[in-house]
């Protein structure tokens, strides 16, 4: 077993044994920060399209480095963040509604009744979608006791 090997096998046994030492973030951010892995949650709403943002316009808000397309969509989201950013910190929905959380992919989304929902993928997209009342109602009742772990 090469010194690599070793390294990343204790890496990995710690994150496990760790992991729940560890306070959940209101945003789920990726290693760099980057809310919705540096996609523009605006462009959900306005382009009905996730768009890669640009960190030529971000803003820092809820513990996570949040990036837009363009001034416009920074702006109206430093106006009301919580109009547009996703449900769950932006942790999977359907993961949340079974009491637990993961990380998403910026392309399986969903608009509900004006609230941005995302997905850890477009296979788990598809589950969530066969009940997204029921799956909202017990994400909604997950939620807080989640954060609160």
């Amino acid at each position: 077993m090469t010194i690599v090997t070793k390294l990343a096998l204790v890496f990995t046994l710690w994150i496990g044994c760790c992991a729940s030492a560890f306070a959940l973030e209101p945003v789920y951010s990726d290693f760099f920060g980057k809310a919705i892995k540096g996609y523009d949650a605006v462009s959900y709403f306005t382009e009905s399209a996730a768009v890669k943002g640009d960190s030529d316009f971000t803003y820092q808000w809820n513990g996570a480095k949040w990036y837009f397309s363009s001034e416009e969509n920074r702006k109206a989201f430093v106006a009301n963040p919580t109009k547009f950013a996703p449900q769950y910190g932006g942790y999977c929905a359907w993961a949340v509604s079974k009491g637990y959380t993961a990380k998403i992919d910026p392309h399986a989304w969903n608009i509900v009744e004006g609230k941005l929902y995302l997905n850890y993928s477009k296979s788990v997209q598809q589950t969530w979608q066969q009940d997204i009342k029921g799956n909202v109602a017990k994400a909604d009742s997950n939620w807080p006791q989640l954060l609160a772990e």
